[in-house]
Parts: structure tokens; C-alpha cells; sequence
């Protein structure tokens, strides 16, 4: 899908003083000191600079947005608040631009729905999070099947309910990409969001600590 869409409305968005998520992983998250964590569609880079704070200065922090506008703000709002211990990257959920095996945790807010391909965003999420790491993610499913002309649609997928999928195919993805176990932290009642209903989320998981058939 072409992600011009998505760079624009949230490049204006990065100004703004709403709300861009519709969960808090962040509150699930628990950063330890010394961690290297991930905040996959980092926004404004608020929880990247609080999980920051919280690793320390053996820590560090990555902060992950497809949005120029995200990604710039973000930086200017850790150089205020004389944050280092961060780094702020353009990249595609699809192919994260970072090593394999080198996150302790993963952490994303209402993110994973605009990618098209959410198979290939959970096997990276895989691959990036080191063995015994773990993943706490808000996201939206749909009641239902989203139909054709919205689903390919940009714009609706942009505003955050077109790029859902059902709860079963969601999870099924998860467990395909090498998670043997999921856990629904909370969950909430359905809403109508643009043609259809969804639900939100957050759900943790863990890489196993020992070898397995995905690495």
C-alpha cells in the first residue's frame, strides 16, 4: 500500500494536540534498567522518552514512525527534555531497520492496523526481539469483514479502522510468526469506527528463551 497517505496525515498530526492511540502499552510495559526497547509508530516520541528515563543511560530506546513529521518531532522533543539515551527511525513495519535479535521489548499503539502486510510486521517483530524478549501491543480488530473498497482504500486505512482484521486471523498471525502464547491484557466493548465495528486491545507475548524452528 502506497504509505504517501499515511506520512501525510500524521506529518500533520505531529503538531496537533490530540490523541493518536487508542491504547496504553505502555502502562503494561514494565522497562527495566539497562533495556533496549522499541516503540514501533513512536508519534511524538512521549513513550520512547518515558521508557528512556526509565532504562537509564545503559539503556536505550528506538522510536520507529513511517511519518517525517512524527519523526522530526520527536526529536526536537527529546532534545528539549536533553534525552540521549533514543533514536529515532524512518522505517516500514514491514522491514524494521534494525538488527535481529536486539530488543528486549516491543511496544506500539494503534500501529499495526495501517500495514498492509501484518504477517510480515510480526515476523519482524520476531526477529528484532532478542530470545525471552517480549511485545506489549494495543491495536484495533474488526467485528467484521472490512469490505474491498476500504480495506484498498489509504485514507480509510489511515483513519485507523480499515486495516483491521478479525480477532481469529489476528491472533492466528501472531502464533504463525513464532509466539507460542498470547495474553489479552484488556479489551474493549465494540465501537463503530468509519463503516464498520471494532474493538481495541492489548495483548502481550513473549519469545521463547530457548531455540526454536524460528531462530
Amino acid at each position: 500500500m502506497d504509505t504517501s497517505v499515511i506520512n501525510e496525515r500524521y506529518s500533520k498530526l505531529a503538531e496537533d494536540s490530540c490523541c493518536l492511540s487508542c491504547g496504553g502499552a505502555i502502562n503494561f510495559s514494565d522497562p527495566k534498567p539497562g533495556e533496549v526497547c522499541v516503540d514501533l509508530g513512536c508519534g511524538r516520541g512521549n513513550d520512547v522518552i518515558r521508557m528512556a528515563q526509565i532504562v537509564g543511560d545503559k539503556g536505550l530506546v528506538y522510536g520507529l514512525d513511517i511519518s517525517d513529521g512524527m519523526i522530526q518531532k520527536a526529536q526536537k522533543n527529546a532534545a528539549k527534555l536533553e534525552v540521549t539515551n533514543v533514536s529515532f527511525i524512518k522505517s516500514e513495519l514491514e522491514s524494521i531497520k534494525l538488527p535481529s535479535g536486539i530488543a528486549d521489548l516491543i511496544i506500539s499503539n494503534c500501529t499495526i492496523n495501517h500495514a498492509s502486510d501484518k504477517t510480515a510486521v510480526w515476523n519482524e517483530i520476531y526477529r528484532v526481539l532478542k530470545k525471552g524478549g517480549r511485545f506489549v501491543i494495543s491495536d484495533i480488530y474488526s467485528l467484521e469483514d472490512v469490505p474491498d473498497e476500504y480495506k484498498n482504500d489509504p485514507v480509510a486505512v489511515s483513519e485507523c479502522w480499515a486495516g483491521s482484521v478479525k480477532k481469529d486471523v489476528y491472533l492466528k498471525i501472531i502464533a504463525d510468526s513464532g509466539f507460542s502464547q498470547v495474553d489479552i491484557l484488556e479489551e474493549s466493548k465494540p465501537y463503530v469506527k468509519g463503516k464498520i465495528e471494532i474493538s481495541s486491545f492489548t495483548i502481550y507475548g513473549k519469545k521463547a528463551a530457548c531455540c526454536s524452528c524460528k531462530g
